[in-house]
């Protein structure tokens, strides 16, 4: 139960990329009151939580719902989380969280919590993957523990992520957006080879169930 818990926490803080988020944050909220980036960060964190628990709970009926086995979404989600990884390491802007058109957009709203904030940046496709592979096999009826110690790991992973945002503008001028850039390729060299490990797992339990 405890080395389920750490694996997952390591693997979706390495997904949500907290680091990230302060440079993203500082820009978004710079000139603001301290009161609106509390108020931007609260919500956000709020809302990710929101979307993440409806997807952890609603996680299994989905795939069956759709005939999808575990073994093919563990497979595809190798893939993405290694593509997310890439994107780490080489410091290249994640397509997979925002496309220009949308960051233009989030510049002219004065409400940045829903959009980009709590998603696609604590949210996105990635981290909704991650809540599926993990949350596909357990249920909150048939393992209430497993399931419930997950969702606390997928918390905690928040209320960093909620810390770290209101703490962006100390961490910018201490550490700034080379710091976060080194960080992010450090942590996506692990991210890749976790997310090769799921595409190992993916195939072999395919062909062992043939």
């Amino acid at each position: 139960m405890i080395e389920s818990f750490l694996k997952f926490f390591v693997i979706f803080f390495l997904v949500v990329e907290p680091v990230s988020l302060v440079p993203v944050f500082s820009g978004l909220t710079e000139g603001a009151t301290k009161d609106y980036k509390r108020r931007m960060a609260t919500k956000a964190t709020l809302v990710a939580c929101a979307i993440i628990f409806g997807f952890a709970v609603t996680g299994a009926g989905f795939l069956s719902a759709m005939g999808i086995s575990i073994e093919s979404f563990r497979i595809f989600g190798g893939l993405l989380l290694f593509l997310v990884a890439l994107e780490m390491v080489f410091a290249r802007e994640s397509g997979t969280r925002t496309s220009t058109d949308e960051k233009v957009e989030s510049r002219r709203r004065t409400d940045i919590s829903v959009f980009p904030l709590a998603f696609p940046f604590l949210s996105g496709p990635g981290a909704l993957t991650t809540i599926l592979l993990w949350f596909g096999p357990v249920s909150v009826f048939n393992s209430p523990f497993m399931f419930f110690t997950l969702l606390f790991a997928a918390m905690l992973v928040m209320i960093i992520s909620w810390l770290m945002m209101l703490s962006a503008e100390r961490l910018m001028r201490t550490i700034g957006v080379t710091g976060t850039n080194v960080a992010n390729r450090l942590l996506g060299v692990i991210l890749g080879a976790l997310a090769v490990q799921f595409v190992v797992d993916g195939v072999r339990a395919s062909f062992s169930s043939l």
